[in-house]
């Protein structure tokens, strides 16, 4: 009984040390929660605004392929081509972008967005043969790695706050490869963040950009909560404005869904260690109860024995 006492003892020390380890991780996940629900709030205003203006000139027939065709021999020298972000033609191949953690214990925070990529892959009626995959984040890189599906690109090591200039290399890679057709269409996947507890699947079309922004910011004037100007005078030329303004709207679209995807990551790992502390706790109490069990019964069998010695004596 004494051994028995020892391994209780020894699992309830184990656990503790444990639970020490799950309640740090879980107060640095919400101190990263806030420090990024900061910075995303401000910059969610600059993304909104940047839409509006891309769905504005969409809605006045300024965004097209013509419009765009002669941008790259304007004063603006961006690497991001306005005409590579508006190429129309027939889907062959299509790409997602998808965006995981690098790392673990964030609960189910990565295994819903790679299961819920994959019904998205196949609502969209395509398979894993002509799926093209673009992996923000370890995990997501390494599962489609695994299931020997084309992992056409990976960035690892995304910052816990990220910074703007962390996407430019994604986008610049995503254009790229979209302009030398290696996929006719991309869609950025990730888990949106709604609060502390919850978050949702988002799959975002990306490239090219088409009339499915106008459709979106009418639906948003029907809810009173923007309005689409019908007409443009623009200066100096159709051209250079696109080519200034559509690489930005790519970008901002990129770096708010890493944004927001990393928002749900901090939160579901801070869910995750209040989860594994409480059931430490809890672990904790039981094992005491046993402990307590264990010795009080082997103080009641050593009274029982002293008891039983001193009557064999009398």
């Amino acid at each position: 009984m004494a051994a028995s006492e020892q391994d209780v003892l020894r699992r309830i020390t184990s656990t503790k040390k444990t639970s020490q380890i799950t309640t740090a991780m879980q107060m640095v996940s919400t101190a990263k929660l806030n420090q990024i629900q900061k910075h995303t709030f401000g910059y969610r205003v600059y993304a909104e605004k940047v839409e509006s203006i891309v769905a504005h000139l969409a809605k006045s027939h300024l965004i097209s392929e013509n419009a765009a065709g002669d941008a790259k021999d304007s004063e603006n020298t961006e690497s991001i081509s306005a005409n590579d972000l508006l190429q129309q033609r027939p889907v062959k191949k299509v790409g997602f972008l998808v965006i995981t953690s690098d790392r673990g214990l964030v609960g189910s925070y990565n295994s819903s967005v790679l299961k819920q990529t994959e019904d998205f892959i196949q609502a969209t009626g395509h398979s894993e043969k002509d799926s093209v995959i673009l992996a923000v984040g370890g995990t997501g890189a390494d599962f489609y790695k695994s299931r020997n599906m084309n992992v056409a690109y990976e960035y690892r090591g995304v910052s816990d706050v990220p910074t703007f200039n962390e996407v430019r290399e994604i986008v610049q890679t995503a254009t790229s490869m979209y302009s030398n057709q290696v996929f006719d269409e991309l869609y950025v996947c990730y888990n949106h963040f709604v609060n502390r507890l919850t978050n949702r699947f988002h799959s975002i079309k990306m490239l090219p950009i088409s009339d499915a922004l106008v459709k979106s910011q009418d639906e948003k004037k029907e809810q009173g909560q923007t309005e689409i100007m019908p007409e443009y005078e623009t200066e100096p030329s159709e051209a250079a404005l696109l080519q200034a303004i559509l690489p930005q709207y790519a970008e901002s679209l990129v770096y708010g869904a890493i944004l927001d995807a990393k928002t749900a990551e901090h939160a579901s790992s801070s869910t995750a260690m209040q989860t594994a502390s409480d059931n430490a706790k809890d672990l904790i109490s039981s094992l005491q109860l046993q402990y307590n069990r264990a010795r009080q019964s082997a103080i009641t069998t050593e009274i029982t024995e002293i008891t039983g010695g001193q009557a064999a004596q009398e």
